[in-house]
């Protein structure tokens, strides 16, 4: 295991990476992690699964984007499109290390992030999904209930959740549960989607279930299908 702060634009960003063992790699992979605290109570989870790839032969590179962990920059100073830039570039460092096929491992935020990063890499990627997000508005309303919820007893959610909008859509930052939210990282997260990209690979799609005979959600199997309809 090999940490090192990879240069992008102006800064650096914190990586973690796990070479292949065994002597032959069978395949590169890019961690994409989720939003905000998810990215901290995932982070043992997510180091021991980077192991255990490593341990069969895969090659992996977790890196804290822009404004998150150990990488430069503070979580204010961070766009969506900066992290999909970040996530490019951590697969283009990985295809200097081998030849051999690329993955992308997203958890929750982080698989939108790999779909759209794969869509400017000119060539096929798999994907390994981890509880996927199928679009970025519910996730990002989610996150600003967060402001709102130490209101609710008092009937001021609603006023707190509009004046949370206007600041976004006059360009201000708004600080919720101590991360400072740009206009630019609302309104990138608030469009994303998870759209299959171009080029086909394979598609690892991994959801979370209380029961063993349970389906996936509507808002889950839809963009599934439209995975599996474009070749995945």
């Amino acid at each position: 295991m090999d940490a090192f702060f990879l240069p992008i634009g102006s800064g650096q960003r914190f990586a973690i990476y796990h070479p292949a063992e065994g002597g032959r790699t069978r395949g590169l992979v890019a961690y994409v992690h989720p939003f905000a605290e998810e990215m901290n109570k995932s982070r043992r989870m997510a180091a021991l699964q980077a192991r255990a790839l490593a341990a069969q032969g895969y090659a992996v590179l977790q890196l804290d984007l822009l404004g998150c962990g150990d990488s430069s920059g503070d979580f204010g100073d961070a766009t969506w499109q900066a992290w999909v830039n970040d996530t490019v570039q951590a697969c283009h460092w990985l295809r200097l290390q081998n030849d051999a096929p690329l993955w992308l491992w997203g958890l929750r935020a982080g698989c939108l992030l790999a779909a759209q990063a794969a869509a400017q890499l000119h060539e096929a990627c798999n994907f390994l999904f981890w509880a996927p997000t199928p679009a970025g508005k519910p996730l990002l309303q989610q996150f600003l209930r967060l402001k709102a919820a130490v209101d609710l007893t008092s009937g001021n959610a609603k006023a707190i959740m509009d004046g949370l909008r206007q600041q976004l859509a006059a360009g201000e930052s708004v600080d919720i549960a101590g991360y400072t939210l740009s206009a630019a990282l609302a309104s990138g997260m608030e469009q994303a989607t998870l759209a299959a990209p171009p080029a086909a690979g394979r598609l690892e799609w991994l959801d979370l279930a209380t029961q063993s005979d349970a389906r996936l959600s509507p808002a889950s199997a839809k963009p599934l299908q439209a995975w599996q309809s474009a070749g995945f």
